[in-house]
């Protein structure tokens, strides 16, 4: 069981522009038309946790990105759009709990995305890998990755992979000794 980060940041530590927008991320160029191993980590996973606005963010684009369960994690929705009917369900309480219902389920793998989403486990040391992905792209200001007062947290580095001479996606592994 592993519940897995994966996310792109700006080199300056940003995961979206103080709005949410991710039109720095969706606008790079692509000449491959390459998933840049996202496919590589639906494979690996069961499911997918993700927080309220990353939610939002991502049912407005034009297809829908998940090929497996999407579980919103959200105390404020009430209901998810027609459109996503039967591709996700929204999901609260400590996330423990959560983990072990879903556990329950034969959903084992998971990946979680959204800043607070990815705060809130870290701050309950329930990240097993990190892949991150570096966008060369200073946005300047936005939402952070990380925030001051995380808990130290070692990982170990996997491994690094440099697409399209731009993209740098570096593996890192929880060392829990």
């Amino acid at each position: 069981m592993a519940n897995i980060v994966y996310i792109a940041v700006s080199i300056d530590g940003y995961i979206a522009r103080e709005n949410g927008n991710l039109d720095w991320l969706i606008n790079l160029p692509n000449p491959d038309n390459s998933d840049y191993g996202f496919s590589d980590l639906t494979e690996r996973i069961d499911g997918i946790i993700m927080g309220r606005k990353t939610f939002e963010a991502v049912s407005g684009f034009e297809k829908w990105l998940y090929p497996k369960p999407v579980f919103v994690l959200s105390n404020t929705l009430s209901k998810l759009p027609d459109a996503i009917s039967g591709k996700a369900e929204i999901i609260r309480g400590k996330l423990k709990t959560i983990l072990s219902g879903l556990n329950g389920r034969g959903i084992n793998n998971i990946y979680i995305d959204g800043g607070i989403t990815i705060q809130s486990f870290l701050k309950e040391d329930l990240i097993d890998e990190m892949i991150i992905t570096r966008i060369p792209i200073l946005l300047g200001s936005g939402i952070p990755l990380f925030t001051p007062g995380n808990r130290e947290l070692k990982f170990d580095h996997f491994e690094t992979v440099i697409y399209d001479n731009m993209l740098v996606k570096s593996r890192y592994i929880r060392n829990r000794n």
